[in-house]
């Protein structure tokens, strides 16, 4: 049997959230934008372009951005709106293939191997799906096609914005040697720093290192690293991946020591989870408090019930007890969040269909 070479697109919107802004509000458009809040322990969610220039991303504390972009427009974010045009786009995304796996509302894989359409080439069928988002949203996309999922997400970057790049099999390893370890998928800041430490910047470097070195090291992680370092990746594109919590959570204004108005913080990121549960009848079994302190030292709280919570008052009272298991505080508490996990019903949301937004609290 001759083995059939995948062809997998990786389609990233570009700075979707500030440029569904953008479009929206005419008067942002070349302007440095941020989605988020201002306040002072507010946190930007997504940056347009123009901010990006400046050094703002998103996960920046809001005055840190302030200070380097002094000219920084704010826009609260609009979630429903966002979601709104993520289903246009996997709609036109569903016209090629049935083998897609979001990844989150901006973001998603598409094994387009035996495409719908019958186009040739998989770069032909990333350029239309491009063309389509762009003339039915109003926004611009970014792809990466390879022959598989890792080589496709770092090669929807190569060309970003409104751009598309292909890895071919026969470039593949030798691609990915010359790419910085710390933009590959998989490694975090924390994994980056450290491979640093250990003599390892690139792909390059990565490859060059046993199996034994990397196990000694990285231990599970050590056979991903090993295989990605060499271009390769076997994982399918999986349209019924599970999704295994839904959580939200919140950073206060102000390090907050009065139990009530840390109770009432626990209390609207149950009902931001319960509306998500609610709205795909998908009900958990566990529920986890997190907490942290104006140190940044953070402490989680879980516990389980024998069935799901099918009510937001079980669900409330289940969180309420578990802040309270921590209350009175020593110290004060800059943010908390609200999780739901052990699903009691499949479902086959992308895992980042609700982003945990942490804002100033209200």
């Amino acid at each position: 049997m001759i083995a059939v070479t995948r062809k997998i697109i990786h389609v990233d919107m570009d700075a979707f959230f500030a440029s569904v802004e953008q479009r929206d509000n005419p008067s942002l458009r070349g302007r440095p934008v941020a989605v988020g809040h201002a306040a002072a322990r507010g946190v930007v969610a997504a940056a347009s372009y123009e901010a990006r220039q400046f050094g703002v991303r998103s996960a920046l504390p809001s005055v840190t951005a302030l200070r380097r972009c002094p000219d920084l427009v704010f826009v609260p974010p609009r979630f429903e709106v966002y979601r709104d045009v993520s289903r246009q786009v996997h709609e036109v995304f569903s016209r090629y293939t049935d083998l897609i796996q979001p990844l989150s509302l901006d973001e998603a894989y598409l094994d387009v191997t035996v495409n719908k359409r019958r186009i040739e080439t998989a770069w032909l069928t990333a350029k239309e799906i491009r063309a389509a988002i762009l003339a039915e949203t109003g926004l611009t996309a970014s792809a990466g096609i390879s022959y598989n999922k890792f080589l496709a997400k770092l090669a929807s970057d190569h060309r970003k914005p409104n751009g598309q790049f292909a890895v071919t099999p026969d470039m593949g390893a030798a691609w990915v040697e010359t790419i910085p370890v710390s933009r590959f998928h998989g490694v975090g800041p924390v994994t980056a720093q450290k491979m640093k430490r250990l003599g390892i910047e690139t792909g390059a470097d990565l490859r060059a290192k046993s199996m034994e070195f990397l196990q000694a090291h990285f231990g599970s992680s050590a056979e991903w690293y090993h295989a990605i370092a060499r271009g390769e990746d076997e994982r399918p594109v999986n349209p019924n991946r599970v999704r295994k919590s839904s959580g939200s959570e919140t950073t206060f204004d102000r390090d907050l020591t009065e139990p009530s108005e840390i109770e009432a913080g626990v209390l609207r990121m149950a009902d931001d989870v319960w509306r998500w549960c609610e709205a795909r009848q998908t009900f958990g079994r566990t529920v986890t408090v997190k907490v942290k302190y104006g140190d940044f030292q953070q402490i989680t709280r879980s516990r389980s019930q024998p069935g799901p919570l099918a009510t937001s008052e079980a669900l409330n009272r289940l969180a309420l007890d578990l802040i309270r298991s921590v209350l009175p505080t020593p110290k004060g508490i800059r943010l908390v969040g609200v999780t739901v996990s052990n699903f009691s019903e499949l479902q086959t949301e992308p895992e980042s269909e609700l982003p945990m937004f942490a804002q100033a609290a209200a």
